[in-house]
């Protein structure tokens, strides 16, 4: 288990996937904002690709995020897109609507960065999200990203485009950041 601040990030257990469904890919408009492809209704039981932990994929590491004031499950995070040869891989993130607000985001890019630089040896960490997700946006900049530039109308959200921002980070520039 990889610990912050607040959070942990654990492997995903079969009881986190129902929760998780329920209150990130059921509602179209955080479904349609968290993908990069339409929304679709989840039939209930049916094991869904973006929730399981897949250990035989090397470019994708899932784990579920949860409080460690209380153990309870507050979101998921990802790393995808891992490529060993050039160290690089993106970080993906989604919080539970109550677990919002709270400072949980920074944390779990904290401890993303950490697992990525650190565990993996990565190079460099990429976030992409939509302009106007101001608190991930936040979360990247405090964990030492920078905006390297804004992807115009390239996201279809809900019958219209809108922006992306992407964001880097260096694994010698966070790990020179870092308090020792």
């Amino acid at each position: 288990m990889l610990t912050g601040t607040a959070v942990a990030l654990r492997a995903r257990h079969e009881d986190d996937i129902p929760i998780l469904l329920a209150e990130l890919y059921d509602d179209e408009v955080t479904g349609s904002r968290a993908q990069g492809r339409p929304w679709r209704p989840t039939v209930p039981g049916a094991q869904d690709a973006r929730l399981l932990g897949d250990n035989s994929k090397d470019d994708v590491v899932s784990f579920s995020v949860v409080s460690l004031a209380d153990d309870s499950l507050v979101g998921m995070a990802t790393l995808w897109g891992i490529d060993t040869h050039n160290r690089f891989a993106h970080i993906g993130l989604g919080l539970l609507p109550s677990a919002r607000g709270r400072g949980f985001g920074t944390d779990v890019v904290a401890v993303m960065c950490h697992y990525g630089f650190v565990v993996l040896g990565l190079q460099r960490l990429q976030i992409e999200t939509l302009a106007d997700n101001h608190a991930m946006l936040r979360a990247a900049e405090r964990n030492g990203f920078v905006r390297e530039g804004v992807l115009r109308a390239s996201a279809w959200v809900l019958g219209s485009f809108a922006d992306e921002v992407v964001l880097g980070a260096l694994a010698a520039e966070w790990m020179g950041a870092q308090p020792n």
